[in-house]
């Protein structure tokens, strides 16, 4: 009998084996053991139902358990009676429960969809990167296996993995890559597309030699290894991508769906076996936490590495729904049965009302004090009790024992508390450091999720009352807070469903806001923290109407010189680089103004910047990939009774042999045209000449009216467009800077 400790890098189902594991071993080596893994999947229904399966079931040709038996089902009032199928082998389980679900569409089935991972999760305790302790035999078959931490640890060890990274020199939809860049453990290489021949030999020595636990990619899933895949098919050189000898790679086709009132789009997805791959353009965990936010989340979730880097955090919730109902014998149904209860349109107007919102004071304010509470809807749903099987409660809590949502939220809460409280008193120098921001950044997501979760309507254990009674205590709370913050002394200028903005003259200090944050912690039940105190902060109108406020639609500078935005043209996915950047870069320097007294001294500088890129833009020196537009498309080409600019471009990218699907982005330029924009993922680019300055300084003008407004410092659209003209005299005013670009 053998043992080691290491780390679980991978597990899947395989015809031959059960249920395959790789380890990472603590001395460096790359273990591939299989353990024996039956799965279970239940059926409920009459009786008469049940026992047509049973017969049905007997005849099937893969091996299994028959047996009968009760569950608990949340949303009925007594146990279930079952018919249970054992099925020993993991990978014909879920074939078998489809041809059972074809034939019998009208039982009710429960744990019949559950990933792999999940059902191992709950026997085993283990999760993506457990560190383990495993004894197994000649044969490499486990014989025992033991997890030595906990995914609720804070400082896990560290895991010895090897990273191969893969990336095209260019944007493959937009022009041909002549070169992959290879590097790996300080190695770095260029290898050539054209000849093909040589990069697959020298990639399959590198595979074979440095042997990556992740392959991480740039267009990976859509473009890179597809391309890889075909040309070594294409020419007999075999790839070993995966380490599991003999296997393809898996393929998950693109998809678009409809959700939350929009298209979203799934690209296709390359998994490996034995190693990970991510790609980073298409992870929507990947963002600024890079790999450590994807470990952290599925170390958490228990799902897969490849899947959990994939996947959004409603999935990430649900997982995690999954896996305490499996922990705590709960049934997990395959498709939801319970509806929305009936309500009178006096019962709609009483609980579907969302969260608090107080207008803001329109106006620059000094030394707010900004207060947060933290995580305030999860938090609710821990301290009240709320999840699908609860009566719905009273501010003041519960006295029943937690309930599912409870149970799954209450340690990602504990956790990310525990994180963000290290981080306060680390040095961003500390090792740590990158790690604790990527895994509280992780946990942000699946909290902020978890509280819509539990109201869609597809959602496993969601419940749209108890959705609403969650509203219901965080409008509560908020006012509660409003009138702490009063009965203290404090004017409060706004509120906005967690949060709030005050203001006490003399209160610049963050002790002196101590005393108000333990008095709303008091009367709420709830975690609140200050944000941070603003040198000066707008509040902002409408543009339609400059006495009507926007609620979340403000911009303001802390004392630490950080800033924060929201509502403004710089936070919209769709505005061309350019413009972003001269918004911001405008704010940038009105902020060094330290109090609001003061910005009437840089407010001619930021006018002068605006001067400066409006001639940049009319002499053609704003380089074109700052003016690329990017929209989704919200449905098939040919749905669009009147062709959007996202729609225009995708006819002339059809044209050209390149298609798009709903959901995905379409990038492009205004141009001056009958179609008036050129997409930019045609094999060419449009002549300077032709790119329509006039519409991107209206947008530039746009931009700038939104910083400049609430200071009366905004020139008319028709001064505004003469200053692009003022070439030179603009430089006499102002210090020269170096062009838009350069």
């Amino acid at each position: 009998m053998n043992a080691i400790t290491g780390w679980l890098l991978d597990l899947y189902s395989d015809e031959r084996d059960g249920l395959v594991l790789w380890f990472i071993g603590s001395g460096g080596e790359r273990l591939r053991l299989h353990q024996p893994f039956p799965v279970t999947f239940s059926l409920a229904g009459p009786d008469e139902h049940l026992r047509a399966a049973w017969r049905w079931l007997k005849k099937q040709p893969e091996a299994m358990e028959l047996g009968r038996g009760q569950g608990r089902d949340l949303f009925l009032p007594r146990p279930v009676t079952l018919l249970t199928v054992r099925v020993a082998n993991a990978a014909a389980q879920p074939r078998l429960f489809d041809r059972c679900a074809r034939a019998f569409p009208d039982l009710t089935y429960y744990d019949a969809d559950v990933q792999l991972a999940l059902r191992h999760a709950a026997v085993h305790d283990t999760f993506p990167l457990a560190h383990c302790y495993v004894k197994y035999d000649e044969d490499n078959l486990v014989h025992e296996l033991r997890a030595l931490d906990s995914a609720w640890d804070i400082d896990p060890l560290p895991v010895p993995f090897r990273c191969l990274m893969l990336e095209p020199d260019c944007d493959p939809q937009h022009d041909t890559p002549r070169k992959l860049k290879v590097s790996y453990e300080g190695h770095n290489c260029e290898l050539s597309f054209d000849p093909i021949r040589p990069l697959l030999v020298n990639l399959r020595a590198i595979l074979e030699r440095y042997d990556p636990d992740f392959l991480l990619t740039v267009w990976g899933d859509t473009w890179l290894l597809p391309l890889l895949l075909a040309e070594s098919e294409r020419l007999n050189l075999p790839l070993p991508l995966n380490r599991e000898p003999g296997r393809g790679v898996g393929h998950r086709k693109e998809k678009s769906y409809f959700t939350y009132g929009q298209i979203v789009y799934n690209g296709q997805q390359i998994h490996l076996y034995g190693r990970c791959h991510l790609d980073q353009r298409n992870s929507s965990l990947w963002g600024p936490d890079g790999l450590d936010g994807i470990l952290e989340g599925a170390r958490v979730t228990a799902l897969p590495i490849q899947t959990s880097g994939r996947t959004s955090p409603g999935t990430g919730i649900s997982s995690m729904q999954i896996l305490t109902a499996l922990r705590n014998n709960i049934l997990v149904p395959w498709h939801k049965q319970q509806v929305e209860q009936p309500k009178s349109a006096l019962d709609l107007l009483h609980h579907d009302q969302g969260g608090m919102v107080y207008q803001p004071i329109i106006g620059v304010h000094s030394e707010v004090g900004e207060i947060d509470f933290i995580s305030m809807y999860p938090s609710i749903m821990v301290r009240c009790n709320i999840s699908p099987e609860k009566p719905l409660p009273t501010f003041l809590g519960s006295d029943e024992e937690p309930g599912l949502i409870p149970l799954t939220l209450k340690p990602l809460l504990e956790k990310r508390v525990a994180i963000k409280l290290a981080l306060g008193h680390m040095p961003p120098w500390d090792p740590r450091f990158k790690r604790y921001q990527a895994a509280s950044s992780a946990y942000k997501w699946l909290l902020v999720t978890c509280f819509g979760y539990l109201g869609y309507k597809n959602a496993r254990f969601g419940r749209i009352e108890s959705h609403e009674a969650v509203t219901t205590w965080g409008r509560e709370a908020l006012l509660l807070a409003k009138e702490t913050a009063e009965d203290l002394g404090f004017t409060v200028l706004h509120m906005y469903v967690d949060g709030l903005w005050v203001k006490q003259e003399g209160y610049n200090q963050p002790e002196q806001f101590t005393p108000l944050l333990d008095e709303i912690s008091k009367r709420t039940g709830l975690s609140i923290a200050l944000d941070g105190i603003y040198r000066w902060v707008t509040f902002m109108p409408s543009r339609l109407n400059s006495k009507v406020p926007v609620p979340n639609r403000y911009f303001g500078f802390f004392q630490d010189g950080s800033f924060k935005v929201r509502g403004i043209d710089a936070r919209r996915h769709d505005m061309p680089a350019f413009i972003v950047d001269t918004q911001m870069d405008m704010l940038k320097i009105m902020g060094k103004a330290e109090t609001a007294a003061q910005l009437g001294e840089y407010i001619p500088q930021a006018q002068a910047l605006l001067r400066r890129r409006m001639n940049d833009l009319r002499r053609g020196r704003v380089p074109l990939d700052k003016l690329v537009m990017g929209q989704k498309l919200s449905r098939e080409l040919k749905a669009y009774k009147t062709p959007s600019p996202a729609a225009r471009a995708l006819m002339q990218l059809q044209a050209a042999g390149k298609d798009k699907r709903p959901g995905q982005r379409v990038r492009f330029l205004y141009v001056r045209s009958k179609d008036g924009v050129w997409a930019w993922d045609l094999p060419e680019k449009p002549p300077k000449e032709a790119i329509d300055a006039e519409y991107y300084l209206v947008l530039l003008q746009r931009a700038a009216e939104t910083v400049l407004s609430p200071f009366n410092a905004v020139p008319t659209q028709a001064r505004a467009f003469s200053f692009a003209a003022e070439g030179t005299r603009m430089e006499q005013e102002v210090e020269k800077e170096p062009v838009y670009g350069n």
